[in-house]
């Protein structure tokens, strides 16, 4: 299991998030969403919507939400979408991430408290990969 922390320094998590997503899907990718804000998950169809070549998703409990490349949620759950991978785009971790094989959490100077603390209680782990990751120059780089 392979857990990535994105620190947010520069760009909200609609636009990070619109940005990673075009290179998941690009790599035949699904993913699952999650956050518990609904302005948020508003802001984060919009990105998708709006990013180059549009990425197309849809909210949880929609027609259709299946076949969205992109499903989003209000919390973790099985991704009807099919996803293997999770964005917990509100910075909040949740264990139940854990049952993707991918979680990627994006967190900001808000959240980063909790970030850390999910960092120290994931680095306990034998069956957890943690990766950090910082925005340079425009483009997301592995950080110290």
């Amino acid at each position: 299991m392979r857990v990535d922390f994105y620190h947010l320094s520069r760009d909200p998590a609609p636009m990070a998030l619109a940005q990673i997503a075009a290179k998941a899907l690009e790599q035949g990718q699904r993913l699952f969403v999650v956050s518990d804000d609904d302005a948020q998950r508003a802001a984060l169809s919009d990105a998708l919507w709006s990013a180059a070549g549009f990425l197309a998703n849809g909210e949880v409990g929609d027609r259709g939400a299946e076949l969205q490349p992109v499903l989003i949620a209000p919390k973790v759950g099985p991704a009807a979408n099919g996803a293997k991978v999770v964005a917990l785009a509100d910075g909040r971790w949740r264990d139940d991430a854990l049952a993707f094989d991918r979680t990627m959490l994006f967190f900001d100077a808000a959240t980063i408290d909790g970030a850390r603390a999910a960092w120290r209680t994931l680095g306990e782990r034998d069956d957890v990969e943690r990766h950090y990751w910082k925005l340079v120059d425009g483009r997301w780089v592995v950080g110290p």
